[in-house]
């Protein structure tokens, strides 16, 4: 929650690409944090601390305190952040500034909970289809994850989004149709097709070829046929 991580940043007034550079050469990153009807704040921050929130089990939903120049400023949630396409380095990071008693629109990722009979008895496979959902709720109920069971599913059975058992607190906000996870028959192997025999050459053509070859040796032969005589 919010009083458990605090984020130290320090405001900044200068901006531009060298700046940015010499900032990330001592070990920092430019920040903006913001929010509905304030003014957006220059802050520098240290990488490693949003890249622990980033990787912590709530991600992205993580709520943090800001502390701005060793000031508590405001409750804030990574709204975006961008890297270094070489590398894989944070260079940058936005922070929307929330408040405690205002309820949020946002994606809470889907976890598959159990084993589908489908897949452990008949050898079907387990398609995740949707991976998150939208969710509506107060900053203090977001859910880490949203747990789907899949344990009684057979082959061709599916949950959609109307079956998700309620979470307390949270209104789940995507289309109640949406499929999360089904399972899908194994995959048969095909048996190899056989290439065709080839056609043997029809038995009146071999007559043929060995008729003009008895011919043409009975001719060579001494008193073999005598050419037909030319017609006037």
């Amino acid at each position: 929650m919010a009083d458990q991580i605090v984020v130290q940043a320090q405001r900044r007034t200068a901006a531009g690409k060298n700046f940015n550079r010499q900032l990330r050469r001592s070990g920092k990153i430019p920040a903006v944090i913001y929010g509905p009807g304030k003014e957006p704040l220059s802050v520098a921050v240290d990488p490693k601390s949003i890249r622990n929130i980033l990787y912590s089990e709530s991600g992205h939903n993580t709520i943090f305190t800001v502390s701005v120049d060793g000031k508590e400023h405001a409750n804030a949630m990574v709204k975006d952040y961008q890297t270094d396409p070489v590398v894989g380095n944070l260079i940058h990071a936005d922070f929307f500034e929330i408040a405690m008693d205002k309820l949020l629109e946002l994606t809470v990722n889907i976890e598959i909970v159990g084993e589908a009979q489908g897949v452990k008895l008949d050898g079907g496979i387990m398609d995740l289809v949707t991976r998150s959902i939208q969710v509506e709720c107060l900053p203090a109920d977001i859910p880490e994850s949203i747990k789907v069971d899949v344990s009684a599913l057979k082959i061709n059975d599916y949950i959609r989004v109307k079956d998700i058992q309620s979470v307390s607190n949270v209104r789940i906000l995507t289309d109640p149709e949406v499929v999360i996870v089904t399972i899908v028959p194994p995959i048969k192997e095909e048996a190899p097709v056989e290439a065709p025999a080839e056609t043997a050459e029809p038995e009146v053509i071999k007559k043929g070829k060995v008729a003009e070859e008895g011919e043409a040796a009975e001719e060579a032969k001494p008193g073999g046929k005598s050419p037909k005589p030319e017609s006037k």
